[in-house]
């Protein structure tokens, strides 16, 4: 036979099996298959009922989301300000440090130098609550990574009533 001839006969007796399959039905007693339906009908009235459930809920959640004010952005609050400066603060010692300590010791640096012209008590545990230094002014040393903090960095130190000391970037004019 040919390879063609070889897959139709193998396609009809492919065929000829289903269709036997097919026609030999189970026999099942009337009162069995009256059940089988009253069970998937009331699956499907269940499954129905679901649905219409979940769809009531998102409407719900849909109206929730529509009645709620818009978000206020928080306001930043301002505090009262007892004194401001600007600085210019010399890194440039840290760059005697070894490279993998230079953005560390600059940060150190920074602390020292307000603590000493902001006239903040020293105080090994209230040291790091009244001062803060802002992300931007962090992101600023550490921009080109620890091994290149910049030589000079200019800051602008706002001193409020409670004696916290807070550190920006001084704003270029």
């Amino acid at each position: 036979m040919k390879p063609s001839q070889k897959k139709t006969s193998v396609e009809k007796e492919l065929g000829k099996e289903t269709e036997e399959e097919s026609e030999e039905e189970l026999p099942v007693e009337e009162g069995e298959a009256e059940e089988e339906l009253e069970e998937t009908k009331e699956k499907a009235e269940e499954r129905v009922a679901e649905e219409e459930v979940l769809e009531e809920e998102i409407e719900e959640e849909e109206l929730v989301e529509e009645e709620k004010p818009e978000r206020i952005e928080k306001e930043e609050v301002e505090e009262e300000i007892v004194e401001e400066r600007i600085y210019t603060i010399p890194l440039s010692r840290a760059w005697i440090s070894p490279p993998k300590r230079r953005a560390p010791r600059a940060i150190r640096l920074v602390k020292s130098f307000i603590m000493k012209h902001m006239k903040i008590k020293t105080a090994p545990t209230e040291e790091a609550e009244r001062l803060v230094i802002s992300k931007e002014v962090n992101e600023k040393i550490w921009s080109c990574g620890i091994k290149n903090p910049p030589r000079n960095i200019r800051v602008r130190a706002a001193k409020d009533k409670e004696g916290t000391v807070t550190l920006h970037l001084a704003e270029e004019d």
